[in-house]
């Protein structure tokens, strides 16, 4: 079952006047309603954003001078007021308060005590560690165990804070305070460079520490974690005791003194891991070199710059506020992109140092504010790659120093420290950084946009990767990627990287991935999950135990269509190559210009196939050259197509269905401006139907109905279900509007306009038949047309008839202009419905995933049983808006991603105080949006408890006019916020999503009464959740023939029970059901139905008269409500199931 929310919320969907709950936890995080709001009485104003109220006196008075040089700040400095206060609010929420670091203060006072109280040792050989006591394990894993070298213990020279508490640019939740211990002198040697010496004394001394504090009560965990994932520098995680569990952590960080090791040896072209010792071969021969160990040498010298590091951005950062601020915000932007975590992420100290750079070059003034250094930093990441021209911090010219070229031999992405031999940026992938870049160009775009949401967008939205990436693929087990570092002879990079093979293997895949995929591509970027830390009684966990390596793939939609990749021409040098790297995919194929090339073609007939190409090019790759099977790699990106699927179309998820019907439509459309003998020419035929925008959830298919199950209305031409046979196929006739050229003979009474649609309505049906021999059946207000197997509804439009029905003549024959029902529906049908088909058609062929995603959406709406709420047109726009402002994502180009937004936006939109504006067609300015939603405050109370906007419907939101309710939208919410979490977590699970359609599954604890019904008058049967196994047939032939019979149209059981079910008892309850092939109506007794009601004759239906009080009233006959559910269902009805535990009366 999927989330089952309470009952209540939809409880009071009718009776009294509808309200706007709140809908807590929705609404945009940050944004405080003013304290000086008006009051407002009633209950359909609460929580609304009101209008302030001034008095004249207030409005005119003159600002203070105060006010004034904020004003000049606001204009220099930020945008709008609005991003000021915005970024004002969230610096205080992510910033330490005084009290707290007087707290934290004080614990690190108590730390260095306890430090430096730690006991000595004697010294022992670093293979010899019997000393340790039991219990304790040395955080590293000491691969090859033989090494040379002593240790022995003795407490720091210096305990200094370094990083960014002290610089005071850490931000909460997680605050972590790094401690640098400065190993002594005598501890370490000249040699302990070599062979991980060094950082295997380094793991010994937190050992010791590890168990002298362990002890110390001050202490309430002590705990070993890797530093930014990195398994050759371990630290050791301290947390108070008590109350202050959560406060802080404090990881300590043993260092060699700053001059203690010789930097010419830490050069990025020097080796000091020995290969005879870490792969016991035997020494290098003449002439051969040892390999350069770059990382290796990194991570030491990154141990020695600690201090200088924290000096220079203490002295940039100083008393300049708004970099502090500009610090913040980026450290908050990289969080919410999940750019900063684990080994090789872009971590808040590269930032910090990225600003110190900007500074030193002039691009940042220390006099900026916060948000300009944010804007500063993410134009210069946007701009520039440093994976192609590296940047340095140092400004000495001194010819000892290495080139910017070696690092960049060394390195994929380059940053120099200000010593020039110090690369920042070692661990950082090309990935990493090219995904940092992405990002940067978004976030420029959106704050070039000045939207008023652009902060929300910007630093308040997560990106979890399943959620900014189309596809996504799991590596797993990792200890695949070994046997792929021996296949890809990474033997240098491993010993470089100490063993880790998982960081050896990284660069070469992504490039090997990056390269097959090719204009399918549009960036691929990998994750990899923090090491979780680990008790210090445990040995460290294991590479292959460090989680699983998740690569992330945004696709280019342009790329997708193509089935091949054309390599060069057989003669060609580059032909050898094309064939080594694509195998046994790459053959010889003759083109139609006569040249003759290796290509590989991958076969795929339908769009969703063609969407999950990028999966076999993956697998293919992984198999042929890194050794990885595909059962080792598990894809995430077509696990929601099965449910639009058909029950005969495994292999597409129904595009091309609708392309048949569309062209189909577009031959009628023709057949039509080309009838001859109409009075009137044709001129516009317009769609108004889900299958002409590409959003009907299971296309129709062509029908050709069997006789046998019909009787047969000869003087009709048309069919009738049997009642001995199972209910017939649901056809539903696709909608087209036939716009007639104006004449001055139409009449100008409503009633003679109908009669005359109705004659046309005839003499449609009579031409299609002559001229073009199609089965057509005309009525008064339409004409059906079969063609193809497809049925059109066409309904004739004459463009002044929503004109003329507004026209109100009073007593005194006058005449005004009024809308009415009938004029605001004709509109709605006849000039809206087209024009957004049109619209949502066109949006189709920008974005082949818009089908997909509409459908998704739609599907899971429904399948909660509250699709009677939304209209298709609601939920079309919602599914729309997701591609027409994706910010601050890129267009999804996948259903699955395009779902899991869906369910984000509506979940977390505030609906109540903001329409959402669908700009179609790009129609709207920056200026009329502004305006649209300062008057949408000011009609709040008057507009639909959800609003959507488009370019042709500024004002009234006619899509929402007549649903949801508030309460309906209300559940949405909450069902959409929790499904959300669900299926990422399923989506992101790398040994499979196990049932996928669990979210889908609607809660049905929540409702009063179940109906059950019989599937064998289900006609949609079979597109059900859980689609059964075997259905009743429903007499369709499989072959088309000529048929002179118009099939059932538009026949569904259920719906018509459903509609005499609200009929007859809708003021006394709601019912909810599934029309995609439900088996059970929820029904929901109203709160008021159980209210006593005074005695009337005139409205006893479904009630019963008691005596309360000496006085008759009226009571709902509970028992004889649920007899009339089943026999007004008799045949349709299996059971009705009662729960009464949740109700009394």
């Amino acid at each position: 079952m999927g989330p089952a929310p309470t009952g209540e919320q939809l409880r009071g969907a009718s009776g009294g006047p509808e309200v706007i709950p709140s809908l807590e936890g929705t609404g945009k995080k940050g944004k405080k309603a003013s304290s000086r709001k008006r009051v407002v009485t009633g209950s359909q104003a609460e929580n609304l954003l009101q209008p302030v109220k001034l008095s004249r006196a207030e409005l005119y008075k003159d600002p203070t001078n105060e006010e004034l040089n904020r004003l000049r700040e606001t204009e220099i400095l930020f945008h709008s007021s609005l991003l000021r206060l915005q970024v004002e609010e969230l610096l205080k929420e992510v910033r330490l308060s005084e009290k707290k670091k007087d707290r934290i203060d004080a614990f690190l006072l108590e730390v260095n005590h306890r430090i430096k109280r730690v006991p000595s040792t004697s010294e022992s050989e670093l293979t010899d560690q019997a000393w340790l006591p039991a219990g304790i394990q040395v955080p590293f894993h000491q691969v090859p165990y033989t090494v040379k070298g002593s240790f022995h213990f003795l407490p720091p020279a210096q305990v200094t804070v370094v990083g960014s508490y002290l610089l005071g640019t850490c931000i909460r939740p997680d605050i972590n305070v790094d401690m640098a211990l400065i190993m002594p002198r005598e501890i370490l040697q000249d040699k302990d460079l070599l062979n991980q010496r060094y950082f295997r004394k380094r793991a010994l001394y937190l050992a010791h520490l590890a168990h002298h504090l362990a002890r110390d009560p001050l202490f309430g965990s002590v705990r070993f974690s890797y530093i930014n994932g990195c398994h050759m520098k371990p630290s050791l995680l301290l947390r108070p005791h008590g109350k202050d569990e959560h406060l802080v952590t404090v990881r300590l960080h043993p260092c060699p003194p700053s001059d203690f090791f010789r930097p010419c040896r830490l050069l990025p072209t020097k080796n000091n891991v020995r290969s005879s010792w870490y792969r016991g071969q035997n020494p290098q021969e003449d002439g051969k070199l040892e390999p350069p160990t770059p990382h290796y040498n990194t991570w030491i010298l990154q141990d020695t710059a600690l201090g200088s590091h924290v000096q220079l951005l203490s002295n940039v950062l100083g008393s300049a506020l708004g970099l502090k601020d500009g610090v913040a915000l980026l450290k908050v932007w990289l969080r919410q992109r999940e750019l900063d975590k684990g080994l090789g992420g872009f971590s808040g100290f590269l930032v910090s140092m990225l600003v110190a750079f900007l500074v030193s070059t002039r691009k940042i003034h220390t006099t900026m504010s916060g948000y300009q250094v944010l804007r500063s930093v993410l134009q210069f990441l946007a701009t520039t790659d440093l994976t192609v021209n590296g940047i340095s911090l140092c400004l000495s010219s001194d010819p000892s120093l290495p080139a910017l070229a070696d690092f960049q031999q060394a390195f994929p992405v380059v940053f120099l420290d200000p010593s020039g031999r110090l690369n920042l940026c070692a661990d950082v992938t090309a990935s990493t950084y090219h995904q940092v870049q992405h990002e940067a160009r978004l976030s420029m775009a959106l704050l070039d946009s000045k939207t008023d949401d652009g902060f929300q967008l910007l630093l308040m939205t997560p990106k979890p990767m399943i959620r900014a990436f189309d596809h996504v693929l799991h590596l797993r087990p990792l200890s695949r990627l070994q046997a792929a570092c021996h296949r890809l002879k990474l033997w240098p990079e491993l010993q470089d990287n100490g063993g880790d093979y998982v960081s050896a293997a990284l660069g070469p895949l992504t490039t090997l991935l990056e390269q097959g995929l090719g204009s399918r591509l549009q960036l691929l970027a990998h994750s990899r999950p923090p090491v979780p830390e680990w008790d210090i009684s445990q040995d460290p966990p294991k590479h292959k135990d460090s989680g699983t390596l998740t690569l992330g793939l945004l696709l280019q939609p342009e790329g997708l269509n193509s089935v091949l990749e054309l390599g060069p021409e057989a003669d060609q040098p580059e032909a050898a190559d094309f064939r080594q790297f694509w195998g046994s995919r790459s053959e010889l194929r003759r083109f139609q210009d006569g040249a003759i090339r290796e290509a590989v073609v991958w076969e795929a007939a339908s769009l969703s196939q063609k969407r999950l190409i990028p999966h076999k090019v993956v697998t293919h790759l992984l198999a042929l050259h890194a050794d990885i099977p595909d059962n080792c790699v598990h894809y995430v990106g077509g696990f929601l197509d099965a449910l639009i699927q058909g029950l005969k179309e495994t292999s597409s998820t129904g595009e091309e269905a609708l392309a048949v019907a569309v062209r189909c439509y577009d031959d009628l459309s023709r057949m039509l401006w080309g009838l001859e003998g109409l009075p009137l020419t044709v001129s516009a035929v317009q769609g108004a139907h889900p299958v002409l925008r590409y959003t009907e959830v299971f296309p129709p298919s062509p029908v050709q109905p069997a006789c046998s199950f019909y009787e047969q209305l000869r003087e009709q031409a048309s069919l009738l279900p049997r009642l001995d046979k199972p209910c017939p196929a649901y056809v539903e006739p696709m909608t087209m509007v036939c716009h007639l050229e104006g004449s001055g003979q139409w009449p100008q009474e409503a009633e003679a306009i109908r009669r005359v649609r109705a004659a046309f309505q005839l003499r449609l049906a009579e031409l299609l038949t002559q001229q073009h021999g199609l089965q057509c059946r005309a009525t008064a207000t339409h004409t059906d047309v079969l063609k193809d197997g497809f049925v059109f509804r066409i309904r004739v439009a004459y463009q002044r008839e929503p004109q003329i029905l507004r026209e109100v003549r009073s007593p005194q024959g006058m005449i005004s202009l009024r809308d009415t029902p009938a004029s605001l529906c004709l509109e709605r049908e006849t000039r809206h419905l087209p024009l957004l088909t049109s619209a949502l058609h066109g949006l189709h062929q920008q974005h082949a995933a818009f089908s997909g995603v509409a459908r998704l959406a739609k599907r899971w709406v429904r399948a909660q049983l509250l699709g009677e709420g939304f209209t298709d047109e609601s939920l079309d726009l919602v599914a729309a808006a997701l591609f027409l402002h994706p910010e601050p994502f890129t267009p999804p180009s996948s259903p699955q991603v395009g779902f899991l937004r869906f369910l984000s936006l509506v979940s977390t939109f505030d609906w109540k105080n903001n329409p959402l504006i669908v700009n179609l067609n790009n129609e709207l300015t920056v200026e009329e949006q502004v305006e649209i939603r300062s008057s949408f405050l000011a009609a709040r109370t008057r507009l639909p408890v959800m609003v959507i906007i488009t370019p042709q419907d500024c004002k009234n939101s006619v899509w929402t006019q007549d649903g949801p309710s508030a309460q309906i939208l209300q559940q949405l919410v909450i069902l959409a916020a929790k499904a959300l979490p669900v299926l990422e977590k399923q989506l992101m699970d790398p040994w499979g999503p196990g049932d996928i359609r669990t979210v889908f599954r609607p809660p049905l604890d929540i409702y009063d009464v179940l109906i059950h019904l019989s599937p064998r008058h289900i006609p949609r049967h079979r597109q059900a959740v859980d689609s059964p196994a075997a259905s009743f047939c429903r007499g369709l032939l499989n072959k088309l023939g000529t048929s002179s019979l118009m099939p059932v149209l538009g026949y569904d059981p259920p719906q018509l029970y459903l509609a005499q079910l609200r009929e007859v008892f809708g003021d006394l309850a709601l019912f909810f059901y599934d029309q995609h092939g439900g088996e059970v109506i929820g029904v929901l007794w109203k709160p008021t139905s159980f209210q006593p009601q005074p005695f009337k004759a005139s409205s006893t239906k479904g009630h019963m008269v008691v005596s309360q009080g000496g006085e008759l009233v009226m009571l709902p006959n509970i028992e004889a409500i649920l007899e009339d559910f089943a026999v007004m269902g008799e045949g349709l009805v299996q059971a009705v199931e009662v729960r009464s535990e949740r109700w009394t009366v």
